[in-house]
């Protein structure tokens, strides 16, 4: 007897598959470079005597990285938009495992910066087209869980970073934090060419000269201010920043006179892509500091060993990544204006409570301070991504998502300026870097004034929180772009289903 089951038709089986490969492979990405990204703050010590680099010049290895992302994301997603987002997608793949291997083989301190740098191409075109891929295949009533599985992927990585850093680096060397990538990437980028839907290329241009003035002056900013909190005020590194700051003008200039502009100025007139945009930058800048200031407050102050001190915070970690995918749907029924408010609020009360430790404090406040802001993270994260992508099209979503990675990442850069000068303020730079690569404490003598100057900071962090949770709330509620209203009650969503050529 035939069953009077009906079955589902192809086109939502399909529908299916493709989500799942890209959010299987976006996750991976994610947790990919977040294992990175964790692993080579623990490795710094180890590489700086290994390579017999100074503080100054090993510290590059992460600067580079942050620099090259923030200045080419948007772009990276606009040759999504331009070439195909899963070409672009596994391209970046395949650069970052490439940029890996060239890293574990670096003789020196220099071929090692050089071969970060080549690695952060990679890492800039999985990042700006992850939240692209996810826009294009999920319709926006699922979207929000979606994006709770990069938090999942974040805060995996950076758990297992934690967990492997010090292992690999005491174990093995510090050369196979990267060689690990080889074998990830390798699968990853097969997988990618095997499973990920092909999308139309979409005839916008390359804005080459707004690119050249947007690299130029965040640059010339990032280096001005990054050798401010090295080597303290100088001359010549005032000219970088003022520099900096005289191309901002000519860049807005330039943008809004440019047909097809890298960052289109004008979306930014819309409340609520504007708004979030902003509030991502304002959490990256006030919360990644954080991070940097514990670090230096367990190792410099408390005599823990980088590893130890980093363990105190995976309660954090590991809670944001059970609780992402889970918000992540409520965003879907709920909207995200007041997730992604409560979430912020949320850090913003335990970076409070972080600066009230002092030098005596009972360390098992670290991690039950942590699960607060992993529950914040968790929240915002997906919340904000999902508001942001709602505002974009299918023709933008790689400009969009290029744009909201680019602003994070410069919040990020600008957090460890931002930590570095006010918390060393009361110290020389050369001891607060040593403090924070675990390379000397400060237990006892002038241990007390450098607790003001973390406290100083944590206050500071506290205030671009609550800075970043107004421009969070004031976006109001976010609503789908006509094109997706649309297709979103339709039997076969088109934002679901991948663009065929």
């Amino acid at each position: 007897m035939t069953s009077l089951a009906p079955s589902p038709p192809p086109a939502a089986g399909r529908t299916r598959e493709v989500e799942f490969a890209v959010l299987l492979l976006t996750t991976v990405g994610t947790l990919m470079v977040a294992v990175d990204s964790t692993i080579v703050i623990l490795a710094l010590p180890t590489m700086a005597r290994d390579l017999t680099a100074s503080l100054s010049s090993i510290i590059w290895t992460i600067l580079i990285y942050l620099l090259i992302t923030a200045a080419l994301t948007t772009q990276a997603g606009r040759l999504g938009d331009m070439f195909g987002r899963a070409g672009v997608y596994n391209l970046g793949f395949a650069i970052f495992t490439i940029g890996s291997a060239a890293s574990g083989f670096s003789p020196s301190v220099e071929i090692l910066i050089a071969a970060r740098a080549f690695q952060a191409v990679g890492g800039a075109l999985v990042f700006a087209n992850s939240g692209a891929l996810i826009a294009a295949a999920f319709p926006p009533e699922r979207r929000g869980r979606a994006f709770g599985f990069l938090v999942f992927g974040w805060s995996v990585g950076a758990i297992l970073g934690i967990l492997l850093g010090g292992v690999i680096t005491t174990e093995l060397g510090w050369r196979y934090i990267f060689f690990i990538n080889i074998p990830i990437g390798v699968v990853a980028v097969g997988l990618g060419l095997r499973m990920l839907p092909a999308s139309t290329p979409q005839k916008v241009g390359f804005d080459f000269v707004g690119f050249g003035l947007f690299s130029a002056l965040l640059a010339l900013l990032c280096y001005g201010l990054i050798e401010l909190a090295v080597f303290g005020t100088s001359l010549l590194n005032v000219a970088w920043i003022v520099l900096g700051f005289a191309l901002v003008p000519v860049f807005v200039y330039a943008e809004l006179r440019t047909a097809q502009p890298m960052l289109d100025l004008r979306q930014l007139r819309n409340r609520v892509l504007g708004f979030s945009l902003l509030a991502g930058l304002f959490q990256a800048l006030g919360y990644l500091a954080v991070i940097f200031l514990l670090t230096m407050y367990l190792q410099g102050l408390r005599d823990l060993t980088p590893l130890s001190a980093s363990l105190l915070l995976v309660p954090g970690y590991l809670l944001g990544a059970l609780v992402g995918p889970w918000m992540g749907s409520r965003v879907d029924r709920r909207g995200a204006r007041t997730l992604a408010t409560a979430g912020i609020l949320l850090m913003a009360v335990a970076v409070l409570a972080y600066s009230q430790l002092s030098l005596t404090s009972w360390l098992g406040w670290i991690p039950i301070i942590s699960l607060v802001t992993g529950v914040g993270s968790g929240m915002f994260y997906p919340a904000n991504n999902t508001a942001i992508m709602s505002q974009a099209t299918p023709r933008t979503f790689g400009e969009v998502s290029g744009l909201r990675v680019t602003l994070s990442n410069i919040g990020t850069l600008l957090s460890f300026v931002l930590a570095i000068t006010i918390a060393s303020a009361s110290i020389s730079r050369e001891v607060a870097y040593e403090v924070f690569l675990g390379t000397t404490n400060l237990v006892g003598g002038i241990g007390g004034d450098f607790l003001t100057g973390i406290r100083a900071a944590l206050y500071g962090s506290v205030v671009i929180l609550l800075a970043a949770a107004a421009l969070s709330w004031s976006r109001g509620p976010e609503t789908p772009r006509a094109t997706e209203v649309v297709t979103a009650g339709a039997s076969a969503p088109a934002p679901s289903e991948p663009e065929t050529p």
